[in-house]
């Protein structure tokens, strides 16, 4: 999708704003002990944030998979981003599959937790990069 310059602006926008909001539901799944809902949550967060970076800067934002390659590519390999910042979105998506699509597997607290203010870091660096 070809788009100019406004078109940019406004869907860089909305992407950063859905990933603050997004991070923001955490805090009440948190105080219902909803872990695979907070794993999902703090996953599509970082999916959003980084689909606005990767907008901004130019790039074709198509599937979660090429996502989190041209986050890794341009992003993480370049130093921008640390490569804890590259684990900790590839692991939200590995955990966030987990809980969706396999019924034997439960996100735990003990795995979560750490990752909340972790994500909301690095939504806060994507959105100074902005």
């Amino acid at each position: 999708m070809s788009l100019n310059e406004e078109e940019r602006k406004i869907i860089v926008a909305l992407e950063y704003e859905k990933a603050c909001k997004t991070v923001e539901q955490v805090a009440e799944y948190q105080k219902l002990g909803h872990w695979d809902t907070i794993a999902n949550r703090l996953y599509y967060a970082l999916f959003h944030a980084v689909s606005a970076l990767l907008i901004h800067d130019g790039y074709p934002v198509n599937t979660h998979k090429g996502v989190i390659a041209l986050f890794g590519n341009y992003y993480i390999r370049t130093g921008i981003f640390t490569s804890e910042a590259g684990r900790l979105y590839s692991d939200l998506q590995t955990i966030r599959n987990n809980s969706d699509y396999n019924c034997s597997y439960d996100a735990t607290e003990q795995e979560i937790k750490p990752m909340i203010e972790p994500t909301r870091k690095l939504i806060k660096l994507i959105g100074e990069q902005l």
